[in-house]
C-alpha cells in the first residue's frame, strides 16, 4: 500500500478527509471529549451527590480520583511498552471496554472500601484511552506528522469539561448520579469502542515490519536525529522534570481554580466565572499554536509556554486582589496549558523520534501522574495551615522551576547537537524526503532554536 492510496487517490471528491491522519484525529477527538468527559472529569458535577448519598466528605469523593491517577503512574511504563508492542489501536479499543467496566462497577459501589477499588480499576481504563495512548496512537498513524496531529487532537480535548459538566449536571437532576454513570459508561462502548478499533485501523504508507507487528515507518524529512544512549536518558530526565513541575501547578488548578481565585480576592460568583474561561483561553492557545508554532521548533514552543506560565503566576502573586491583574492570569494560565498539552507529545517526539515512541511517552508520563495525583491534596494543606499567601508562592516557585529547567534542557541540547556536529556525527539524516507526504509543520518539528 502506498502513501498516495493511504491518503486517496489524486482527484478523489474524498481527498483529505478520506486520509489516515484526517480520519484518526477526528475518531481520536470524539473519544478524547468523550473518555475525558465520562471520566476524568466527571466528578467535577458527581461529587456532591456522591457525598450526600454516602455521607462522605468531598475530600473522600476525591481521594478516589486520587488513587485513579496513582494507579495511572504505576502502569503508565508497562502501558508504554504494550503500546508499542502490540500497537495502540488495540490497546485503546480494550480500554474503552476496561472503562466501561470500571464505570458500571462505579455506579454500583454501597462501601467506602469498593468505591475506591473500583476508582483504581478507573485508573487503568483512563491510562489506555486518554492522552498519553491518543499521542502514542497518532504518532503511528502518521509518524512523519505527529506534531500537527497532536495539535488537532488538542483543539477538540478543550471541550471535555465544557460538554460534559453540562450533560452530568442535567443527567444528575433528572436521573441521579448512578444512572448517569451507566450512561456514561454506555458511551465509552457505543461511540469510543467501534471509533477506536475503524478509526485507527489504516496507517500512512507502508511499513515494513513482521506479520502481526505493528511498525513505525521513520520519518524522512530532514531534522536532527533522534537522541540515542546516554543522552536520551538524559533527554528523558529533563523533561520529565519540566513536565512534573508544571503538571504539580496544573494539577492544583485542576480541582481548585475557584478556590483560588476566591483566595486571591474575588468573590465566589466573579471566580467562577472567571475560572469557565480557561477552557476558552486553552483552545485560543492551541489555535495559536497552529496557526504560528509550525515556523518555531517544538523546543521553542515548550520555552514561550513555559515562560508564559511563569508570568501567569506572577501575575496572581502581585494582583491583590485586582480584577483585571486576575483575568489576565487566568487567560495567560489557561493558554499556557492548553499548549503544554502539546508540548508534552511534541517534545518527545522530536527529541527521541517515532519509534518506541509509547514507552518514552510511558515513562515522561510516571512521575507527572504522581505529582499531579498529590499536589491537590498537599496545596490543600499548605493552604490551611499557612494561608493562601504561601501557596501562591509555592505555585509560582513551580512555575518558575520549571521555566528554568526548560531553559537548562534546551541550552544541553543545543551543546549536544554541536558536540554531535564538531565530532563528526552527522546532523541531519540522509533519507530522502518522500514527496507525496505533505508534511506543512515537520520541517520545525527538530529544528533550529528560535
Amino acid at each position: 500500500m502506498t502513501v498516495e492510496t493511504e491518503r486517496g487517490r489524486p482527484g478523489s471528491r474524498l481527498g483529505w478527509l478520506t486520509e489516515p491522519m484526517t480520519v484518526a484525529v477526528t475518531a481520536l477527538g470524539i473519544t478524547q471529549i468523550t473518555a475525558w468527559g465520562t471520566s476524568y472529569y466527571c466528578l467535577g458535577v458527581l461529587a456532591p451527590s456522591i457525598a450526600k448519598e454516602f455521607g462522605w466528605s468531598r475530600g473522600f469523593v476525591f481521594l478516589g480520583f486520587t488513587v485513579s491517577l496513582l494507579v495511572m503512574a504505576l502502569i503508565s511504563a508497562a502501558v508504554g511498552r504494550m503500546m508499542d508492542r502490540v500497537g495502540a489501536r488495540i490497546v485503546m479499543t480494550v480500554g474503552s471496554v476496561v472503562l466501561a467496566a470500571a464505570l458500571l462497577l462505579l455506579s454500583m459501589v454501597t462501601t467506602d472500601w469498593a468505591y475506591l477499588l473500583v476508582w483504581a480499576l478507573v485508573g487503568v481504563g483512563m491510562r489506555l484511552t486518554l492522552y498519553d495512548a491518543a499521542m502514542v496512537a497518532l504518532v503511528q498513524v502518521t509518524p512523519t506528522r505527529g506534531r500537527l496531529a497532536i495539535s488537532y487532537l488538542t483543539l477538540y480535548g478543550a471541550f471535555a469539561s465544557s460538554i460534559f459538566w453540562v450533560i452530568g449536571h442535567y443527567l444528575d437532576e433528572a436521573m441521579g448520579w448512578r444512572q448517569t454513570i451507566v450512561v456514561f459508561a454506555a458511551l465509552n462502548i457505543l461511540v469510543c469502542l467501534p471509533l477506536h478499533w475503524f478509526g485507527l485501523a489504516r496507517r500512512e504508507g507502508d511499513v515494513a515490519t513482521p506479520a502481526g507487528k505493528p511498525g513505525v515507518a521513520q520519518a524522512t524529512q530532514p531534522g536532527e536525529p533522534p537522541l540515542e544512549g546516554v543522552a536520551r536518558v538524559i533527554g528523558m530526565v529533563l523533561f520529565g522534570l519540566v513536565m512534573s513541575l508544571s503538571g504539580l501547578v496544573f494539577g492544583i488548578l485542576s480541582v481548585q481554580l475557584v478556590p483560588v481565585l476566591e483566595g486571591a480576592g474575588l468573590g465566589p460568583a466573579a471566580a467562577v466565572w472567571m475560572a469557565s474561561l480557561k477552557g476558552v483561553a486553552q483552545f485560543g492557545g492551541r489555535v495559536v499554536e497552529l496557526a504560528f508554532g509550525r515556523n518555531l521548533s517544538a523546543m521553542a514552543v515548550a520555552r514561550l509556554a513555559l515562560g508564559s506560565m511563569a508570568a501567569a503566576f506572577g501575575l496572581l502573586y502581585v494582583s491583590e486582589g485586582n480584577f483585571w491583574a486576575l483575568l489576565a492570569f487566568t487567560l495567560l494560565m489557561g493558554a499556557a496549558q492548553g499548549v503544554i498539552t502539546i508540548v508534552r507529545g511534541a517534545v518527545p517526539l522530536a527529541l527521541f523520534g517515532p519509534k518506541g515512541f509509547g514507552v518514552v511517552m510511558g515513562l515522561i508520563a510516571t512521575p507527572i501522574l504522581i505529582v499531579s495525583a498529590l499536589s491537590p491534596t498537599i496545596f490543600a494543606a499548605v493552604v490551611d495551615q499557612f494561608g493562601w499567601s504561601l501557596g501562591n508562592v509555592v505555585m509560582l516557585t513551580a512555575a518558575l522551576a520549571a521555566f528554568l529547567c526548560m531553559e537548562a534542557m534546551a541550552l544541553w541540547h543545543r551543546r549536544h547537537v554541536r558536540r554531535q556536529a564538531a565530532g563528526g556525527q552527522p546532523i541531519r539524516p540522509t533519507a530522502t524526503p518522500d514527496p507525496t507526504v505533505e508534511s506543512p509543520s515537520l520541517s520545525t518539528l527538530t529544528g533550529p532554536y528560535t
